[in-house]
């Protein structure tokens, strides 16, 4: 297997392609104006985003489809593989024709084998990852993608197990607004580029790092940023020791690493060489004070140790969303930005959609679409959410636990994370892939929850949480949709059922 990945004009073929992270490499490739294909199960917004780049797009997974660029680059390969037409992988280019008599030299035989990108979610006996090991055909991790982008430019990767894909579009903006026209690469969508990636000219990239199956040890930015170190993912990890040092070999390849010491464990276990807070009295290189989280967004005061910044404003909520911000204005001032510049840009920067995202009001219910997935980032999502409602109004949380592995590993700490909702709906858990071994189910986490809580129900099904929301949310409620699942594919319905109660109430 190959060591780097080739950028030179060699095709890629991504298994999976509209994953969220895999789209966005493949989108940035296809940009470039390398040769790119994939294949994905289901056509989305993000397939149909590839395809007018001109990415190729299969529907099925097979191993055929790895041929695809032999066959448009040359009739006489079409419909043959490499092991028929007697081409070793590794040694050799001679070759008697099947389609003609003469000995002849195919020098480039090997430019036109697809170097094929899988990620971590692909299964070992996928017909096309089993055809490439076949044939021979360079096989890469997308994090070998990411890690090969990095190094063509001057970049920014930001890590954490939350806060990530927030901190890294941010920054993204950041530098977009400044007039540096970067590159990004991120796991969420955001409307001011239309989607989860873009290409630019100018020399940044700006990329989101994860750590959720140790890959984030292969990246080696100018700038790294790590908003904050919790175990996530006890499918890859066995402790929060494990989670500590995939963190700590990024740390040692970043050329300059921004990090935020309110996380003790990021505080007590590496040394940033730059550093930010939310308290004053951290002894940070940036910190704020003068602090007001409001229902229509946030502001502080910014200081650059004992020099005063200015004001910040963002219209992202709560306190986690603050640091998030301040994590982009180190960076920006490390890259040698004005304030009032980075101030400007944090100001109109609307988010990440799935993060805390407005999807409509309807009947006087707000219906907020949230990644939330870990005990963690529910709390401080529901504190934000309590920031905007008054009494009698409702906070009513709709949650979908994401992986059996997750769910068993932190079911007591899910079942003290919703004391910011006023009423709790949970349905059954999201596999994610992994096997059901009957551990633990979406009933066991509701009755955890009501240990605490007063007002929690349990529906086994998004058929069942779609009836039940439709009977007990009433004007005044924020409605909010928590998981990394499939959840809020019911969010349009339930939102037409109070649309049109809205529309009978008016009449």
């Amino acid at each position: 297997m190959p060591n780097s990945v080739d950028f030179s004009g060699k095709p890629f073929h991504f298994i999976g392609i509209g994953g969220i992270g895999m789209s966005a490499l493949a989108y940035v490739l296809a940009k470039r104006k390398l040769p790119v294909s994939g294949s994905d199960l289901r056509s989305t917004h993000i397939t149909q985003r590839l395809q007018a780049v001109g990415a190729h797009l299969f529907k099925e997974q097979k191993a055929t489809n790895l041929e695809f660029f032999q066959s448009q680059t040359d009739p006489l390969y079409e419909g043959l593989s490499a092991k028929a037409i007697g081409i070793s992988p590794n040694q050799g280019i001679k070759y008697e024709s099947p389609k003609s008599n003469p000995t002849i030299l195919v020098e480039r035989h090997s430019s036109t084998w697809p170097q094929v990108i899988c990620s971590t979610a692909i299964n070992a006996i996928n017909s096309e990852y089993q055809a490439a090991l076949e044939k021979g055909y360079p096989i890469f991790h997308r994090s070998d993608v990411l890690a090969g982008l990095i190094q063509d430019y001057q970049s920014i990767a930001v890590a954490g197990t939350h806060g990530k894909t927030t901190t890294s579009s941010l920054i993204g903006y950041l530098l977009l607004q400044a007039g540096l026209d970067p590159t990004i690469v991120v796991g969420g969508e955001v409307d001011a580029w239309g989607g989860n990636a873009r290409l630019g000219n100018g020399s940044h990239l700006v990329a989101e790092a994860d750590e959720s199956d140790g890959s984030l040890a292969k990246l080696a930015p100018e700038i790294g940023v790590i908003t904050n170190i919790e175990l996530d993912h006890p499918d890859h990890y066995d402790n929060l020791e494990q989670v500590i040092e995939t963190f700590r070999i990024f740390a040692d390849k970043c050329q300059t690493l921004v990090g935020c010491i309110d996380c003790e464990t990021l505080r007590d276990r590496l040394t940033p060489t730059i550093s930010y807070s939310l308290r004053r009295d951290a002894g940070a290189d940036y910190s704020v004070d003068c602090i007001a989280y409001q229902a229509d967004g946030t502001t502080a005061r910014v200081w650059e140790g004992d020099k005063v910044l200015g004001e910040l404003n963002l219209k992202l909520l709560g306190k986690h969303n603050l640091s998030n911000a301040l994590a982009a204005v180190a960076v920006g001032r490390h890259l040698g930005l004005e304030f009032e510049a980075i101030a400007s840009a944090v100001a109109t920067f609307e988010g990440a959609k799935r993060r805390f995202e407005v999807r409509g009001y309807y009947h006087g219910i707000t219906f907020v679409d949230d990644y939330a997935h870990h005990p963690s980032e529910i709390q401080v999502t529901l504190a934000a959410a309590r920031l905007q409602v008054k009494a009698p109004q409702r906070v009513i949380a709709i949650f979908q636990p994401h992986r059996y592995s997750r769910t068993l590993t932190f079911w007591h700490e899910f079942a003290k994370s919703f004391g910011d909702a006023d009423l709790v709906v949970v349905t059954d858990i999201y596999s994610a892939g992994e096997p059901n071994v009957g551990q633990i189910t979406g009933e066991q986490v509701q009755k955890a929850i009501a240990a605490h809580h007063q007002r929690v129900y349990y529906e086994p099904t998004l058929e069942n949480v779609s009836g039940r929301l439709t009977k007990i949310l009433q004007p005044g409620d924020l409605a909010i949709f928590l998981g990394a699942g499939n959840l809020n594919q019911i969010i349009p319905q339930v939102m037409d059922f109070y649309q049109t109660a809205q529309l009978s109430q008016n009449y």
